[in-house]
């Protein structure tokens, strides 16, 4: 396939998701009113999930993940950030399901602590939500801040991965089992 860029949106039970592909690799996974989303001219040509080889594979592995039955992802992905910028989602990709990792932890492994704000900047712009798991960096002492897919959902996705017994947590829906923020966006 050559590299024509299209999307398709695909309901889960964290409502709808849009999943953003260029040639042979995911490049864009967005929440309505990400904060960092692009403007929707960049993601080309609507498609059915089901009629995009790659998108229907990002689809049933985001939905066996948002099931509690995958732990992580084995899609080709591609993303476009600057040097600092992809040395910091490499690092959130090393985070382990279930375990968080604080901004000042990631920017001590990037090798200046000083640089958690920065880290902040980056992790916020992450294009592939969950699937570089950004939603598993947390504020100092564990605190639950920032997520560009808003932080109800930001908790969900710990309680998932079991990683959210946190007293702040917002009060949460379950579908299936499964805490959804479906009608809440």
């Amino acid at each position: 396939m050559d590299a024509i860029t299209r999307h398709a949106i695909v309901t889960t039970p964290m409502g709808e998701i849009t999943l953003v592909a260029s040639g042979e690799a995911l490049i864009g996974v967005y929440f309505p009113k990400h904060w960092t989303k692009p403007d929707s001219r960049a993601f080309g040509v609507k498609v059915a999930a089901a009629s995009d080889k790659l998108l229907a594979e990002a689809e049933r592995q985001l939905d066996a993940y948002l099931r509690g039955e995958r732990t992580g992802f084995d899609l080709p992905t591609k993303t476009r950030g600057d040097a600092f910028q992809e040395q910091i989602w490499s690092l959130i990709r090393e985070i382990p399901y279930g375990k968080t990792s604080t901004y000042g932890e990631l920017a001590e492994q990037y090798g200046d602590r000083s640089l958690a704000r920065d880290v902040g900047k980056a992790v916020g712009s992450n294009p592939l939500a969950v699937i570089v798991p950004c939603h598993r960096v947390v504020g100092k002492d564990g605190k639950l801040v920032g997520y560009a897919g808003g932080l109800e959902r930001k908790q969900a996705l710990l309680d998932l991965e079991g990683a959210g017994d946190r007293r702040d947590a917002p009060r949460q829906l379950t579908l299936g089992g499964i805490p959804s923020l479906a009608g809440r966006q």
